[in-house]
């Protein structure tokens, strides 16, 4: 047998785009938190339960199971025996119009099933969007802290990401002063995500207002991400940023995968807010119809099950994801109050996560976000996501969407983690 030729002599090589991305990934973040947990058996001898507060997925936990007519309504589509096909490129027609009428009971006008493309979950929409947009120069306006994802995949795509701030101080609303510095002729978009992941923001009428108003000035259009729309606990309701596509145009993206808690289902969507037909007059949903005609669909038997899951879900089910959501948050809030090191500058109002801001003086042995985040684990079983996986380094993204227990749990040994850190100052 022949030797295989050296490395050299072969006419292949991986892209390099793609390497150094999953830096940009909320996945490998968490894989190397839970590396050295996962070797060293933890601080726990086995005995304790790890406590996940580092990735979204509430539906690891019974409280949060999804709606019972969520499940007939799939079992139904699977059992009609009608979607064992394949979809067509943009969704199936019943699905998008369904969700049309859904999305439009919040907005002014009425949208159509035109305006509607279905995609895997929400990360192929960000994908979409992504690759649509790309030219050569483009750039493309990120909020930090924010969902790397979308930096990831401007950067796959040949774009450049430019962040402007999240305003802590002011409940984390957008610096509107710091996008228009960075802004320029190549700037093609601004995304924004209420409610906020990372931050448990909601944003105001009056303050989306000012990003429409701002997008237009700069001949833009605005991305918003509302994956969690209607998960608000606090003072501020759920705005659509659609409200204010007559004043910029606006790309919607959405799923199921939070609001019915079932990211497993990857069924998204993309939709054009667009009453002024910016989008077709640029040809924009042209690209994105060509897309899709060269990409995958989400499950067909899936989408069979959108009419009735929407129709057949009732309030109940709403209303008992966000009351546990709002004692959740209750407490997290109230607990992290009293954790040394850690300062929480507002209340979460909506989403799952809070942002918390580590200060390192108080903990000299660890050196950063990631250390700190890797030696929780290991020590004390309990997983949270670095502030760097999210462009805000030594701050910690925590997720309360968690069974109450196991969330007071969790955030007593991140107190106790925090004391024994601590000591070694006095």
């Amino acid at each position: 047998m022949a030797a295989a030729a050296p490395a050299a002599a072969w006419n292949f090589a991986p892209n390099e785009a793609l390497l150094g991305l999953t830096a940009h990934s909320v996945r490998g973040a968490l894989g190397r938190v839970k590396a050295g947990m996962v070797a060293d058996g933890g601080g726990g001898g086995g005995a304790r339960p790890v406590i996940p507060m580092g990735q979204g997925d509430p539906s690891l936990f019974p409280c949060f199971r999804t709606a019972p007519e969520a499940v007939d309504a799939v079992a139904g589509a699977l059992r009609s025996g009608e979607h064992n096909c394949y979809s067509s490129c943009v969704g199936l027609e019943p699905a998008r119009r369904s969700i049309a009428q859904h999305l439009s009971n919040d907005l002014p006008y009425e949208l159509s099933p035109d305006d509607v493309y279905l995609t895997n979950g929400c990360a192929q929409a960000i994908e979409i969007i992504c690759s649509v947009l790309a030219r050569p120069g483009a750039n493309i306006l990120v909020p930090r802290p924010g969902y790397l994802f979308y930096e990831a995949r401007a950067i796959f795509n040949g774009m450049e990401a430019r962040y402007f701030d999240l305003l802590p101080e002011k409940d984390w609303e957008v610096d509107i002063n710091g996008v228009q510095a960075i802004a320029d002729k190549n700037t093609v978009a601004m995304v924004i995500v209420n409610p906020g992941n990372p931050c448990g923001n909601v944003y105001s009428y009056e303050h989306l207002a000012k990003v429409a108003e701002t997008a237009r000035n700069l001949g833009i259009f605005v991305i918003t991400d509302e994956v969690y729309a209607h998960l608000t606990f606090g003072e501020r309701k759920f705005v659509p940023m659609g409200v204010f596509a007559a004043v910029a145009p606006v790309f919607t993206l959405g799923s199921i995968s939070k609001r019915w808690v079932v990211p497993g289902w990857r069924l998204g969507w993309i939709v054009t807010n667009d009453p002024n037909d910016v989008f077709q007059k640029t040809k924009v949903v042209d690209s994105i119809k060509s897309y899709l005609d060269i990409s995958s669909d989400p499950p067909t038997f899936v989408q069979g099950a959108i009419p009735n899951l929407l129709k057949n879900t009732k309030d109940e089910f709403f209303n008992k994801t966000i009351k546990i959501l709002r004692e959740t948050a209750d407490i997290c809030w109230e607990k992290l109050k009293g954790i040394n090191a850690i300062t929480c500058p507002s209340k979460p109002e909506g989403s799952m996560f809070v942002m918390v801001k580590l200060d390192l003086t108080c903990l000299p042995d660890i050196k950063d976000d990631m250390d700190f985040c890797c030696r929780l684990a290991k020590e004390e079983l309990v997983v949270l996501l670095p502030g760097c996986a999210v462009g805000y380094k030594n701050w910690l993204r925590i997720t309360f969407a968690i069974d109450p227990s196991s969330l007071e749990d969790g955030l007593d040994r991140l107190r106790s983690f925090c004391l024994r850190h601590s000591k070694l100052t006095k």
